[in-house]
């Protein structure tokens, strides 16, 4: 590792059911990069026709979640009744904040043809003062995005604030969250605008400060630190980061800064008191309940 790096996380293999991710966020050496809290490398899966995603509906409270495609597609229902359709380069930022119920399934009309899902979704932890705030869903398409291209490195503002753009998805704390497409031979420095920075090797040919970044590593940057990322080949990566939002304690997919609101959170859910997604009847019971222990949450 290079000085500008302090820690370097290899992925836990997470499935899904039916498909892999690969788990950075939470990890054994680091909980939170700024605010986020939870990063999952989502495949890439292929899919044979009639299968697909389907994550049942399940709960969350005190966190937001972001959904990000570089292939495929999902159909997002939550309990405020948004019904959402996500493809590749889109946002779907869901504010569970005092408590939402949703579901993530490929679309009937993905299911007649070979199907194929890769992306990244994240957790962002609230700050104390949001974390009980009105559940809402927002869907933001591509082009409503800042995009740009400097010197063979093309960029995609996902959320947040980062080389004097922002991007239009609300947040609750300051962040940076970056998609960066490379060609080789070109480079961009990622400057110290945070406390705390990240960055993530989607593919192979991506060096930090000169020094070569395995492929599906989580390099955390060192407060401070401002570093050139290099391609060697073609490449992406993701950059993650912010001001940090405090302690958070996580359990299954409740995430709060209090332990006793999440063990409230199970009671409710265990008691049928959160939401339901209109049409839906499914749902994920608690871990401790669950019979088939694969199925996880996104």
């Amino acid at each position: 590792m290079t000085n500008s790096i302090q820690h370097l996380i290899e992925p836990h293999i997470q499935d899904l059911g039916g498909f892999q991710a690969r788990r950075l966020l939470p990890s054994d050496v680091l909980t939170l990069v700024g605010p986020f809290i939870f990063f999952d490398h989502l495949g890439p899966a292929v899919f044979a026709p009639g299968c697909g995603v389907d994550v049942r509906p399940h709960p969350h409270i005190n966190l937001a979640t972001v959904t990000y495609l570089f292939e495929g597609v999902l159909l997002h229902r939550d309990s405020v009744g948004s019904i959402q359709e996500i493809y590749p380069g889109a946002v779907n930022w869901m504010t569970a904040g005092r408590g939402i119920v949703h579901s993530e399934r490929t679309p009937d009309h993905e299911r007649s043809k070979e199907a194929t899902l890769h992306g990244i979704q994240t957790w962002v932890a609230l700050p104390d003062e949001h974390e009980e705030t009105d559940p809402w869903f927002r869907h933001h398409p591509a082009s409503d995005l800042p995009a740009w291209v400097d010197a063979g490195a093309s960029f995609t503002l996902i959320a947040g604030a980062a080389y004097g753009r922002q991007s239009p998805v609300q947040t609750f704390s300051p962040m940076i969250y970056l998609d960066i497409q490379l060609v080789p031979g070109a480079q961009f420095i990622l400057p110290d605008d945070y406390s705390e920075q990240a960055v993530y090797s989607v593919t192979q040919g991506l060096q930090v400060d000169g020094v070569p970044l395995e492929q599906h590593r989580l390099a955390v940057l060192t407060t401070g630190a401002s570093v050139t990322i290099t391609a060697t080949d073609s490449a992406r990566c993701i950059v993650v980061g912010g001001e940090p939002v405090g302690e958070r304690h996580k359990w299954w997919n409740f995430v709060s800064s209090r332990r006793d609101r999440i063990e409230q959170a199970k009671q409710d859910w265990r008691e049928g008191r959160f939401g339901q997604v209109p049409e839906e009847t499914e749902f994920i019971p608690l871990p401790e309940e669950l019979q088939h222990k694969a199925e996880q949450p996104m």
